[in-house]
C-alpha cells in the first residue's frame, strides 16, 4: 500500500512511501445518527474528531486507506470514515446524505456528493460556502466547468474531486486517413462512408433511452451548438431557443436524416450503446471513460489496439462540450470543528492526494496540472490523455430542483426523438421547467 507524503497540502505535489491502512465498513449501520454520530470517539485532547461519509470507491486501494493516510500524516485532526454505497446505488447514497444534513446535527462533518446534487443540498442551507477558506486563485488550479458546477448563488459551496465526462470514441482502422471529427458534420461524412463500404454496420452510437444518460448526452448537444438548457441564474430556461431546438433536431437526423445511427439507440443506455462499438460494429460511440478500459480487453473486446479518443464534435462557431459527471466534496454547514473539516477536505482536494486517486483508485483529477505529473502517464496513460476532453467539460443544468427538471427533460426529448416533433416537445419542457424552477 501506499502513503501520501505528510506535506500534502494544496501546494504540494508528489506523494511517496508506503503506510498500512484500515477499512472501515459501518454495514446494517449505514443511514442512521449512530453511523455518523456516535463514532466520535476521545483519541486525546490535542487531536479533533470529524466524519467523513463517502460512497464507496475502490481500487488498489479503498477510500478508507486515503483517509488513515491523512490521519498518520498530522496530530492534530482524526477522520473516521463512513462507507456508504457504491455510485451504482446512488439513489440510497443521496437518501442516506438528504436524512443526515437535514437533521442539521452537524454529522457527517465532510461528505461527498454526486456533481448534480450540489445546487440541492446548497440550496437546502445544508452546504458551508468555502470562499473565505479558497480564494479565486485556488478556484483557477481546477477545471473551470468543476468549478462552474461546485458554485450556487455566486458562492463556491463543494470543492472539486475527481471528473468524469462524455467522450468520442473512434477506430483507428475505419478513419481511412481522415483526421479526427471536430465538427458533427466531419463526423456524419465519415461515418455515412464508413457505413457505406460496409467496414462497420454502424456509423455513430450515442444513449437516447429515457432516463438520465440522455440528459447527459442532451447537455452535450446543445452545449456544443452554443446553447444552454438553464441560463446561469438558474431560472431563465432556455431548452426551447433556436440553438437547443437544433442540437436535439440534430439527434434525431442521426436516426432518420443521415442514418448514421440505428433506431435502437433510443433504448440504449451506456451498456447496450458500448457492446456493438467493442464488438467491432461502430465507427464512433459517446461514452465515458470506462469503456476504454474494456475496449483494450481482449476477452471483452474485438477492437483491441484499435481505439482512440477525443473530445466530442460540436456546431459550426460552437466548441466542444462534455457533460460533466463525478463526486466532489462538500462540508456539512452544521458542523461543529469547520477548521478541521476545512483542513481535511483541502488535504483530500491537494494535487497530491488527487494524483494518488489518480493512480491508486483510477479517479480522474479535477485539477489539470495533475494530468502533466510523470506518475500519471506512467500508471495511468490513457488517463492522461483525457485533459483536453475534461477542458469541455460542462455540468448540467444548475438548479436545486434538478432531481424535477431532469425527468422533465428525459420525457420530453424522449417524445421529441421519438415523433419529430422537437420545437413542441421543447416549448412544453420550457413551460413545464419554468413552473418547477420559479418555486
Amino acid at each position: 500500500m501506499s502513503k501520501i507524503d505528510s506535506s500534502n497540502r494544496a501546494g504540494s505535489r508528489l506523494p511517496a512511501g508506503s503506510c498500512p491502512g484500515r477499512r472501515a465498513f459501518l454495514g446494517g449501520a449505514l443511514g442512521t445518527a449512530a453511523a455518523f454520530g456516535a463514532t466520535r470517539r476521545a483519541r486525546g485532547a490535542s487531536r479533533t474528531e470529524i466524519t467523513f461519509a463517502s460512497a464507496k470507491f475502490f481500487g488498489k486501494e479503498t477510500v478508507a486507506q486515503v483517509v488513515e493516510a491523512y490521519n498518520a500524516s498530522q496530530g492534530r485532526v482524526h477522520v473516521t470514515y463512513v462507507e456508504l454505497p457504491p455510485p451504482s446505488e446512488s439513489t440510497e447514497v443521496h437518501q442516506l446524505l438528504v436524512q443526515q444534513l437535514a437533521r442539521q446535527t452537524g454529522s457527517p462533518d465532510v461528505f461527498t456528493q454526486d456533481v448534480i446534487w450540489i445546487a440541492e443540498f446548497a440550496g437546502a442551507g445544508w452546504a458551508l460556502p468555502l470562499d473565505q477558506e479558497l480564494g479565486a486563485d485556488v478556484r483557477k488550479q481546477y477545471f473551470p466547468g468543476v468549478v462552474q458546477a461546485c458554485t450556487w448563488g455566486g458562492k463556491l459551496t463543494a470543492l472539486p474531486w475527481f471528473i468524469d465526462s462524455g467522450m468520442l470514441y473512434y477506430r483507428t482502422d475505419l478513419l481511412g486517413g481522415a483526421a479526427v471529427p471536430e465538427t458533427w458534420d466531419e463526423l456524419v461524412s465519415i461515418a455515412q462512408s464508413v457505413e457505406k463500404s460496409g467496414r462497420a454496420r454502424f456509423g455513430f452510437l450515442w444513449q437516447g433511452k429515457q432516463a438520465e444518460v440522455l440528459v447527459c448526452d442532451l447537455v452535450e448537444f446543445i452545449a456544443s451548438n452554443g446553447g444552454a438548457i438553464l441560463a446561469p441564474d438558474g431560472k431563465t430556461v432556455l431548452i426551447d431557443d433556436e440553438k437547443s431546438v437544433q442540437a436535439v433536431q440534430f439527434m434525431r437526423d442521426t436516426i432518420t436524416r443521415y442514418k448514421i445511427s440505428p433506431q435502437d439507440v433510443l433504448s440504449w443506455d451506456e451498456e447496450p450503446s458500448r457492446r456493438p462499438f467493442t464488438g467491432g460494429q461502430a465507427a464512433f460511440l459517446r461514452n465515458w471513460s470506462y469503456v476504454y478500459t474494456i475496449a483494450q480487453d481482449p476477452k471483452a473486446s474485438s477492437v483491441v489496439g484499435k481505439v482512440g479518443v477525443a473530445p466530442l464534435p460540436h456546431f459550426p462557431g460552437g466548441r466542444s462540450a462534455a457533460c460533466l459527471g463525478g463526486y466532489q466534496y462538500g462540508v456539512n454547514a452544521s458542523t461543529k470543528n469547520r477548521d478541521a473539516a476545512i483542513d481535511f477536505v483541502s488535504w483530500m482536494s491537494s494535487p497530491a492526494t488527487q494524483l494518488h486517486f489518480a493512480t491508486e483508485l483510477g479517479l480522474a483529477p479535477t485539477r489539470p496540472d495533475v494530468f502533466d505529473e510523470p506518475r500519471l502517464a506512467e500508471s495511468q496513460p490513457f488517463m492522461q490523455k483525457l485533459k483536453p476532453v475534461f477542458l469541455g467539460a460542462t455540468p448540467r443544468p444548475v438548479t436545486p430542483k434538478y432531481a424535477q427538471v431532469t425527468l422533465v427533460l428525459q420525457s420530453s426529448v424522449s417524445r421529441a426523438l421519438a415523433d419529430g416533433n422537437v420545437k413542441q416537445a421543447l416549448a412544453g419542457a420550457k413551460d413545464r421547467i419554468s413552473a418547477i424552477v420559479a418555486t
